[in-house]
């Protein structure tokens, strides 16, 4: 006997293979969501990491510039400091330095000169005084000049003033400053500490 399938197969196919569309359409679909998920919690994750790592940079930059400043205002301490003790240096190399020039002037100092004034600018020191006679202002001069520390005395005024009822010569002149050397400068030091 024949048998004869009056089943509808075709359909039941049709409705197997639908079934099997929309199961494997549905595990794409959440495949798909899974993966784009899974990215995008990749990708926040890293750019939640960059961020912390700039957040960090920019923590490290900050305690950087704090240190720059602190560098910047150490270093100008020590600019200041070393200003301070080249003028400190300065001062102690020239201490005896306005000793030996006043000492020097007083030695050339003849006796009928007086003076009022002294003044060093640079390297000049201008003398204003009295004198008793141009010729003891000539004699200073000649004096001045012979010395090793000084050098090129400049007249620049002479004039005739009366002072207590005394007739005197009132005179300013200008004479330039010689720098002794190092032998000299010890000659007059030895010689300074005998006297």
């Amino acid at each position: 006997m024949i048998r004869i399938n009056l089943l509808p197969h075709r359909e039941i196919k049709r409705k197997a293979k639908q079934q099997q569309f929309a199961v494997l359409a549905g595990i794409t679909c959440l495949l798909g969501a899974a993966i784009v998920w899974g990215g995008d919690e990749m990708i926040s994750g890293k750019i939640e990491y960059q961020n912390e790592r700039n957040r960090y940079l920019q923590g490290q930059i900050a305690i950087l510039d704090k240190q720059i400043e602190e560098i910047k205002q150490i270093k100008q301490q020590i600019d200041e400091m070393l200003a301070r003790k080249e003028i400190i240096e300065t001062l102690q190399a020239n201490r005896t330095h306005v000793v030996h020039i006043l000492d020097q002037v007083a030695r050339l100092m003849p006796d009928g000169v007086y003076l009022k004034s002294i003044k060093q600018t640079d390297q000049h020191i201008h003398l204003s005084g009295y004198a008793q006679s141009n010729a003891w202002v000539s004699t200073l001069m000649r004096n001045l000049d012979a010395s090793s520390r000084f050098e090129s005395p400049l007249l620049i005024e002479i004039k005739a003033v009366t002072v207590n009822n005394a007739r005197l010569n009132e005179f300013d002149l200008k004479v330039k400053l010689v720098e002794p050397s190092d032998k000299q400068a010890n000659e007059l030091i030895s010689s300074n500490s005998y006297n």
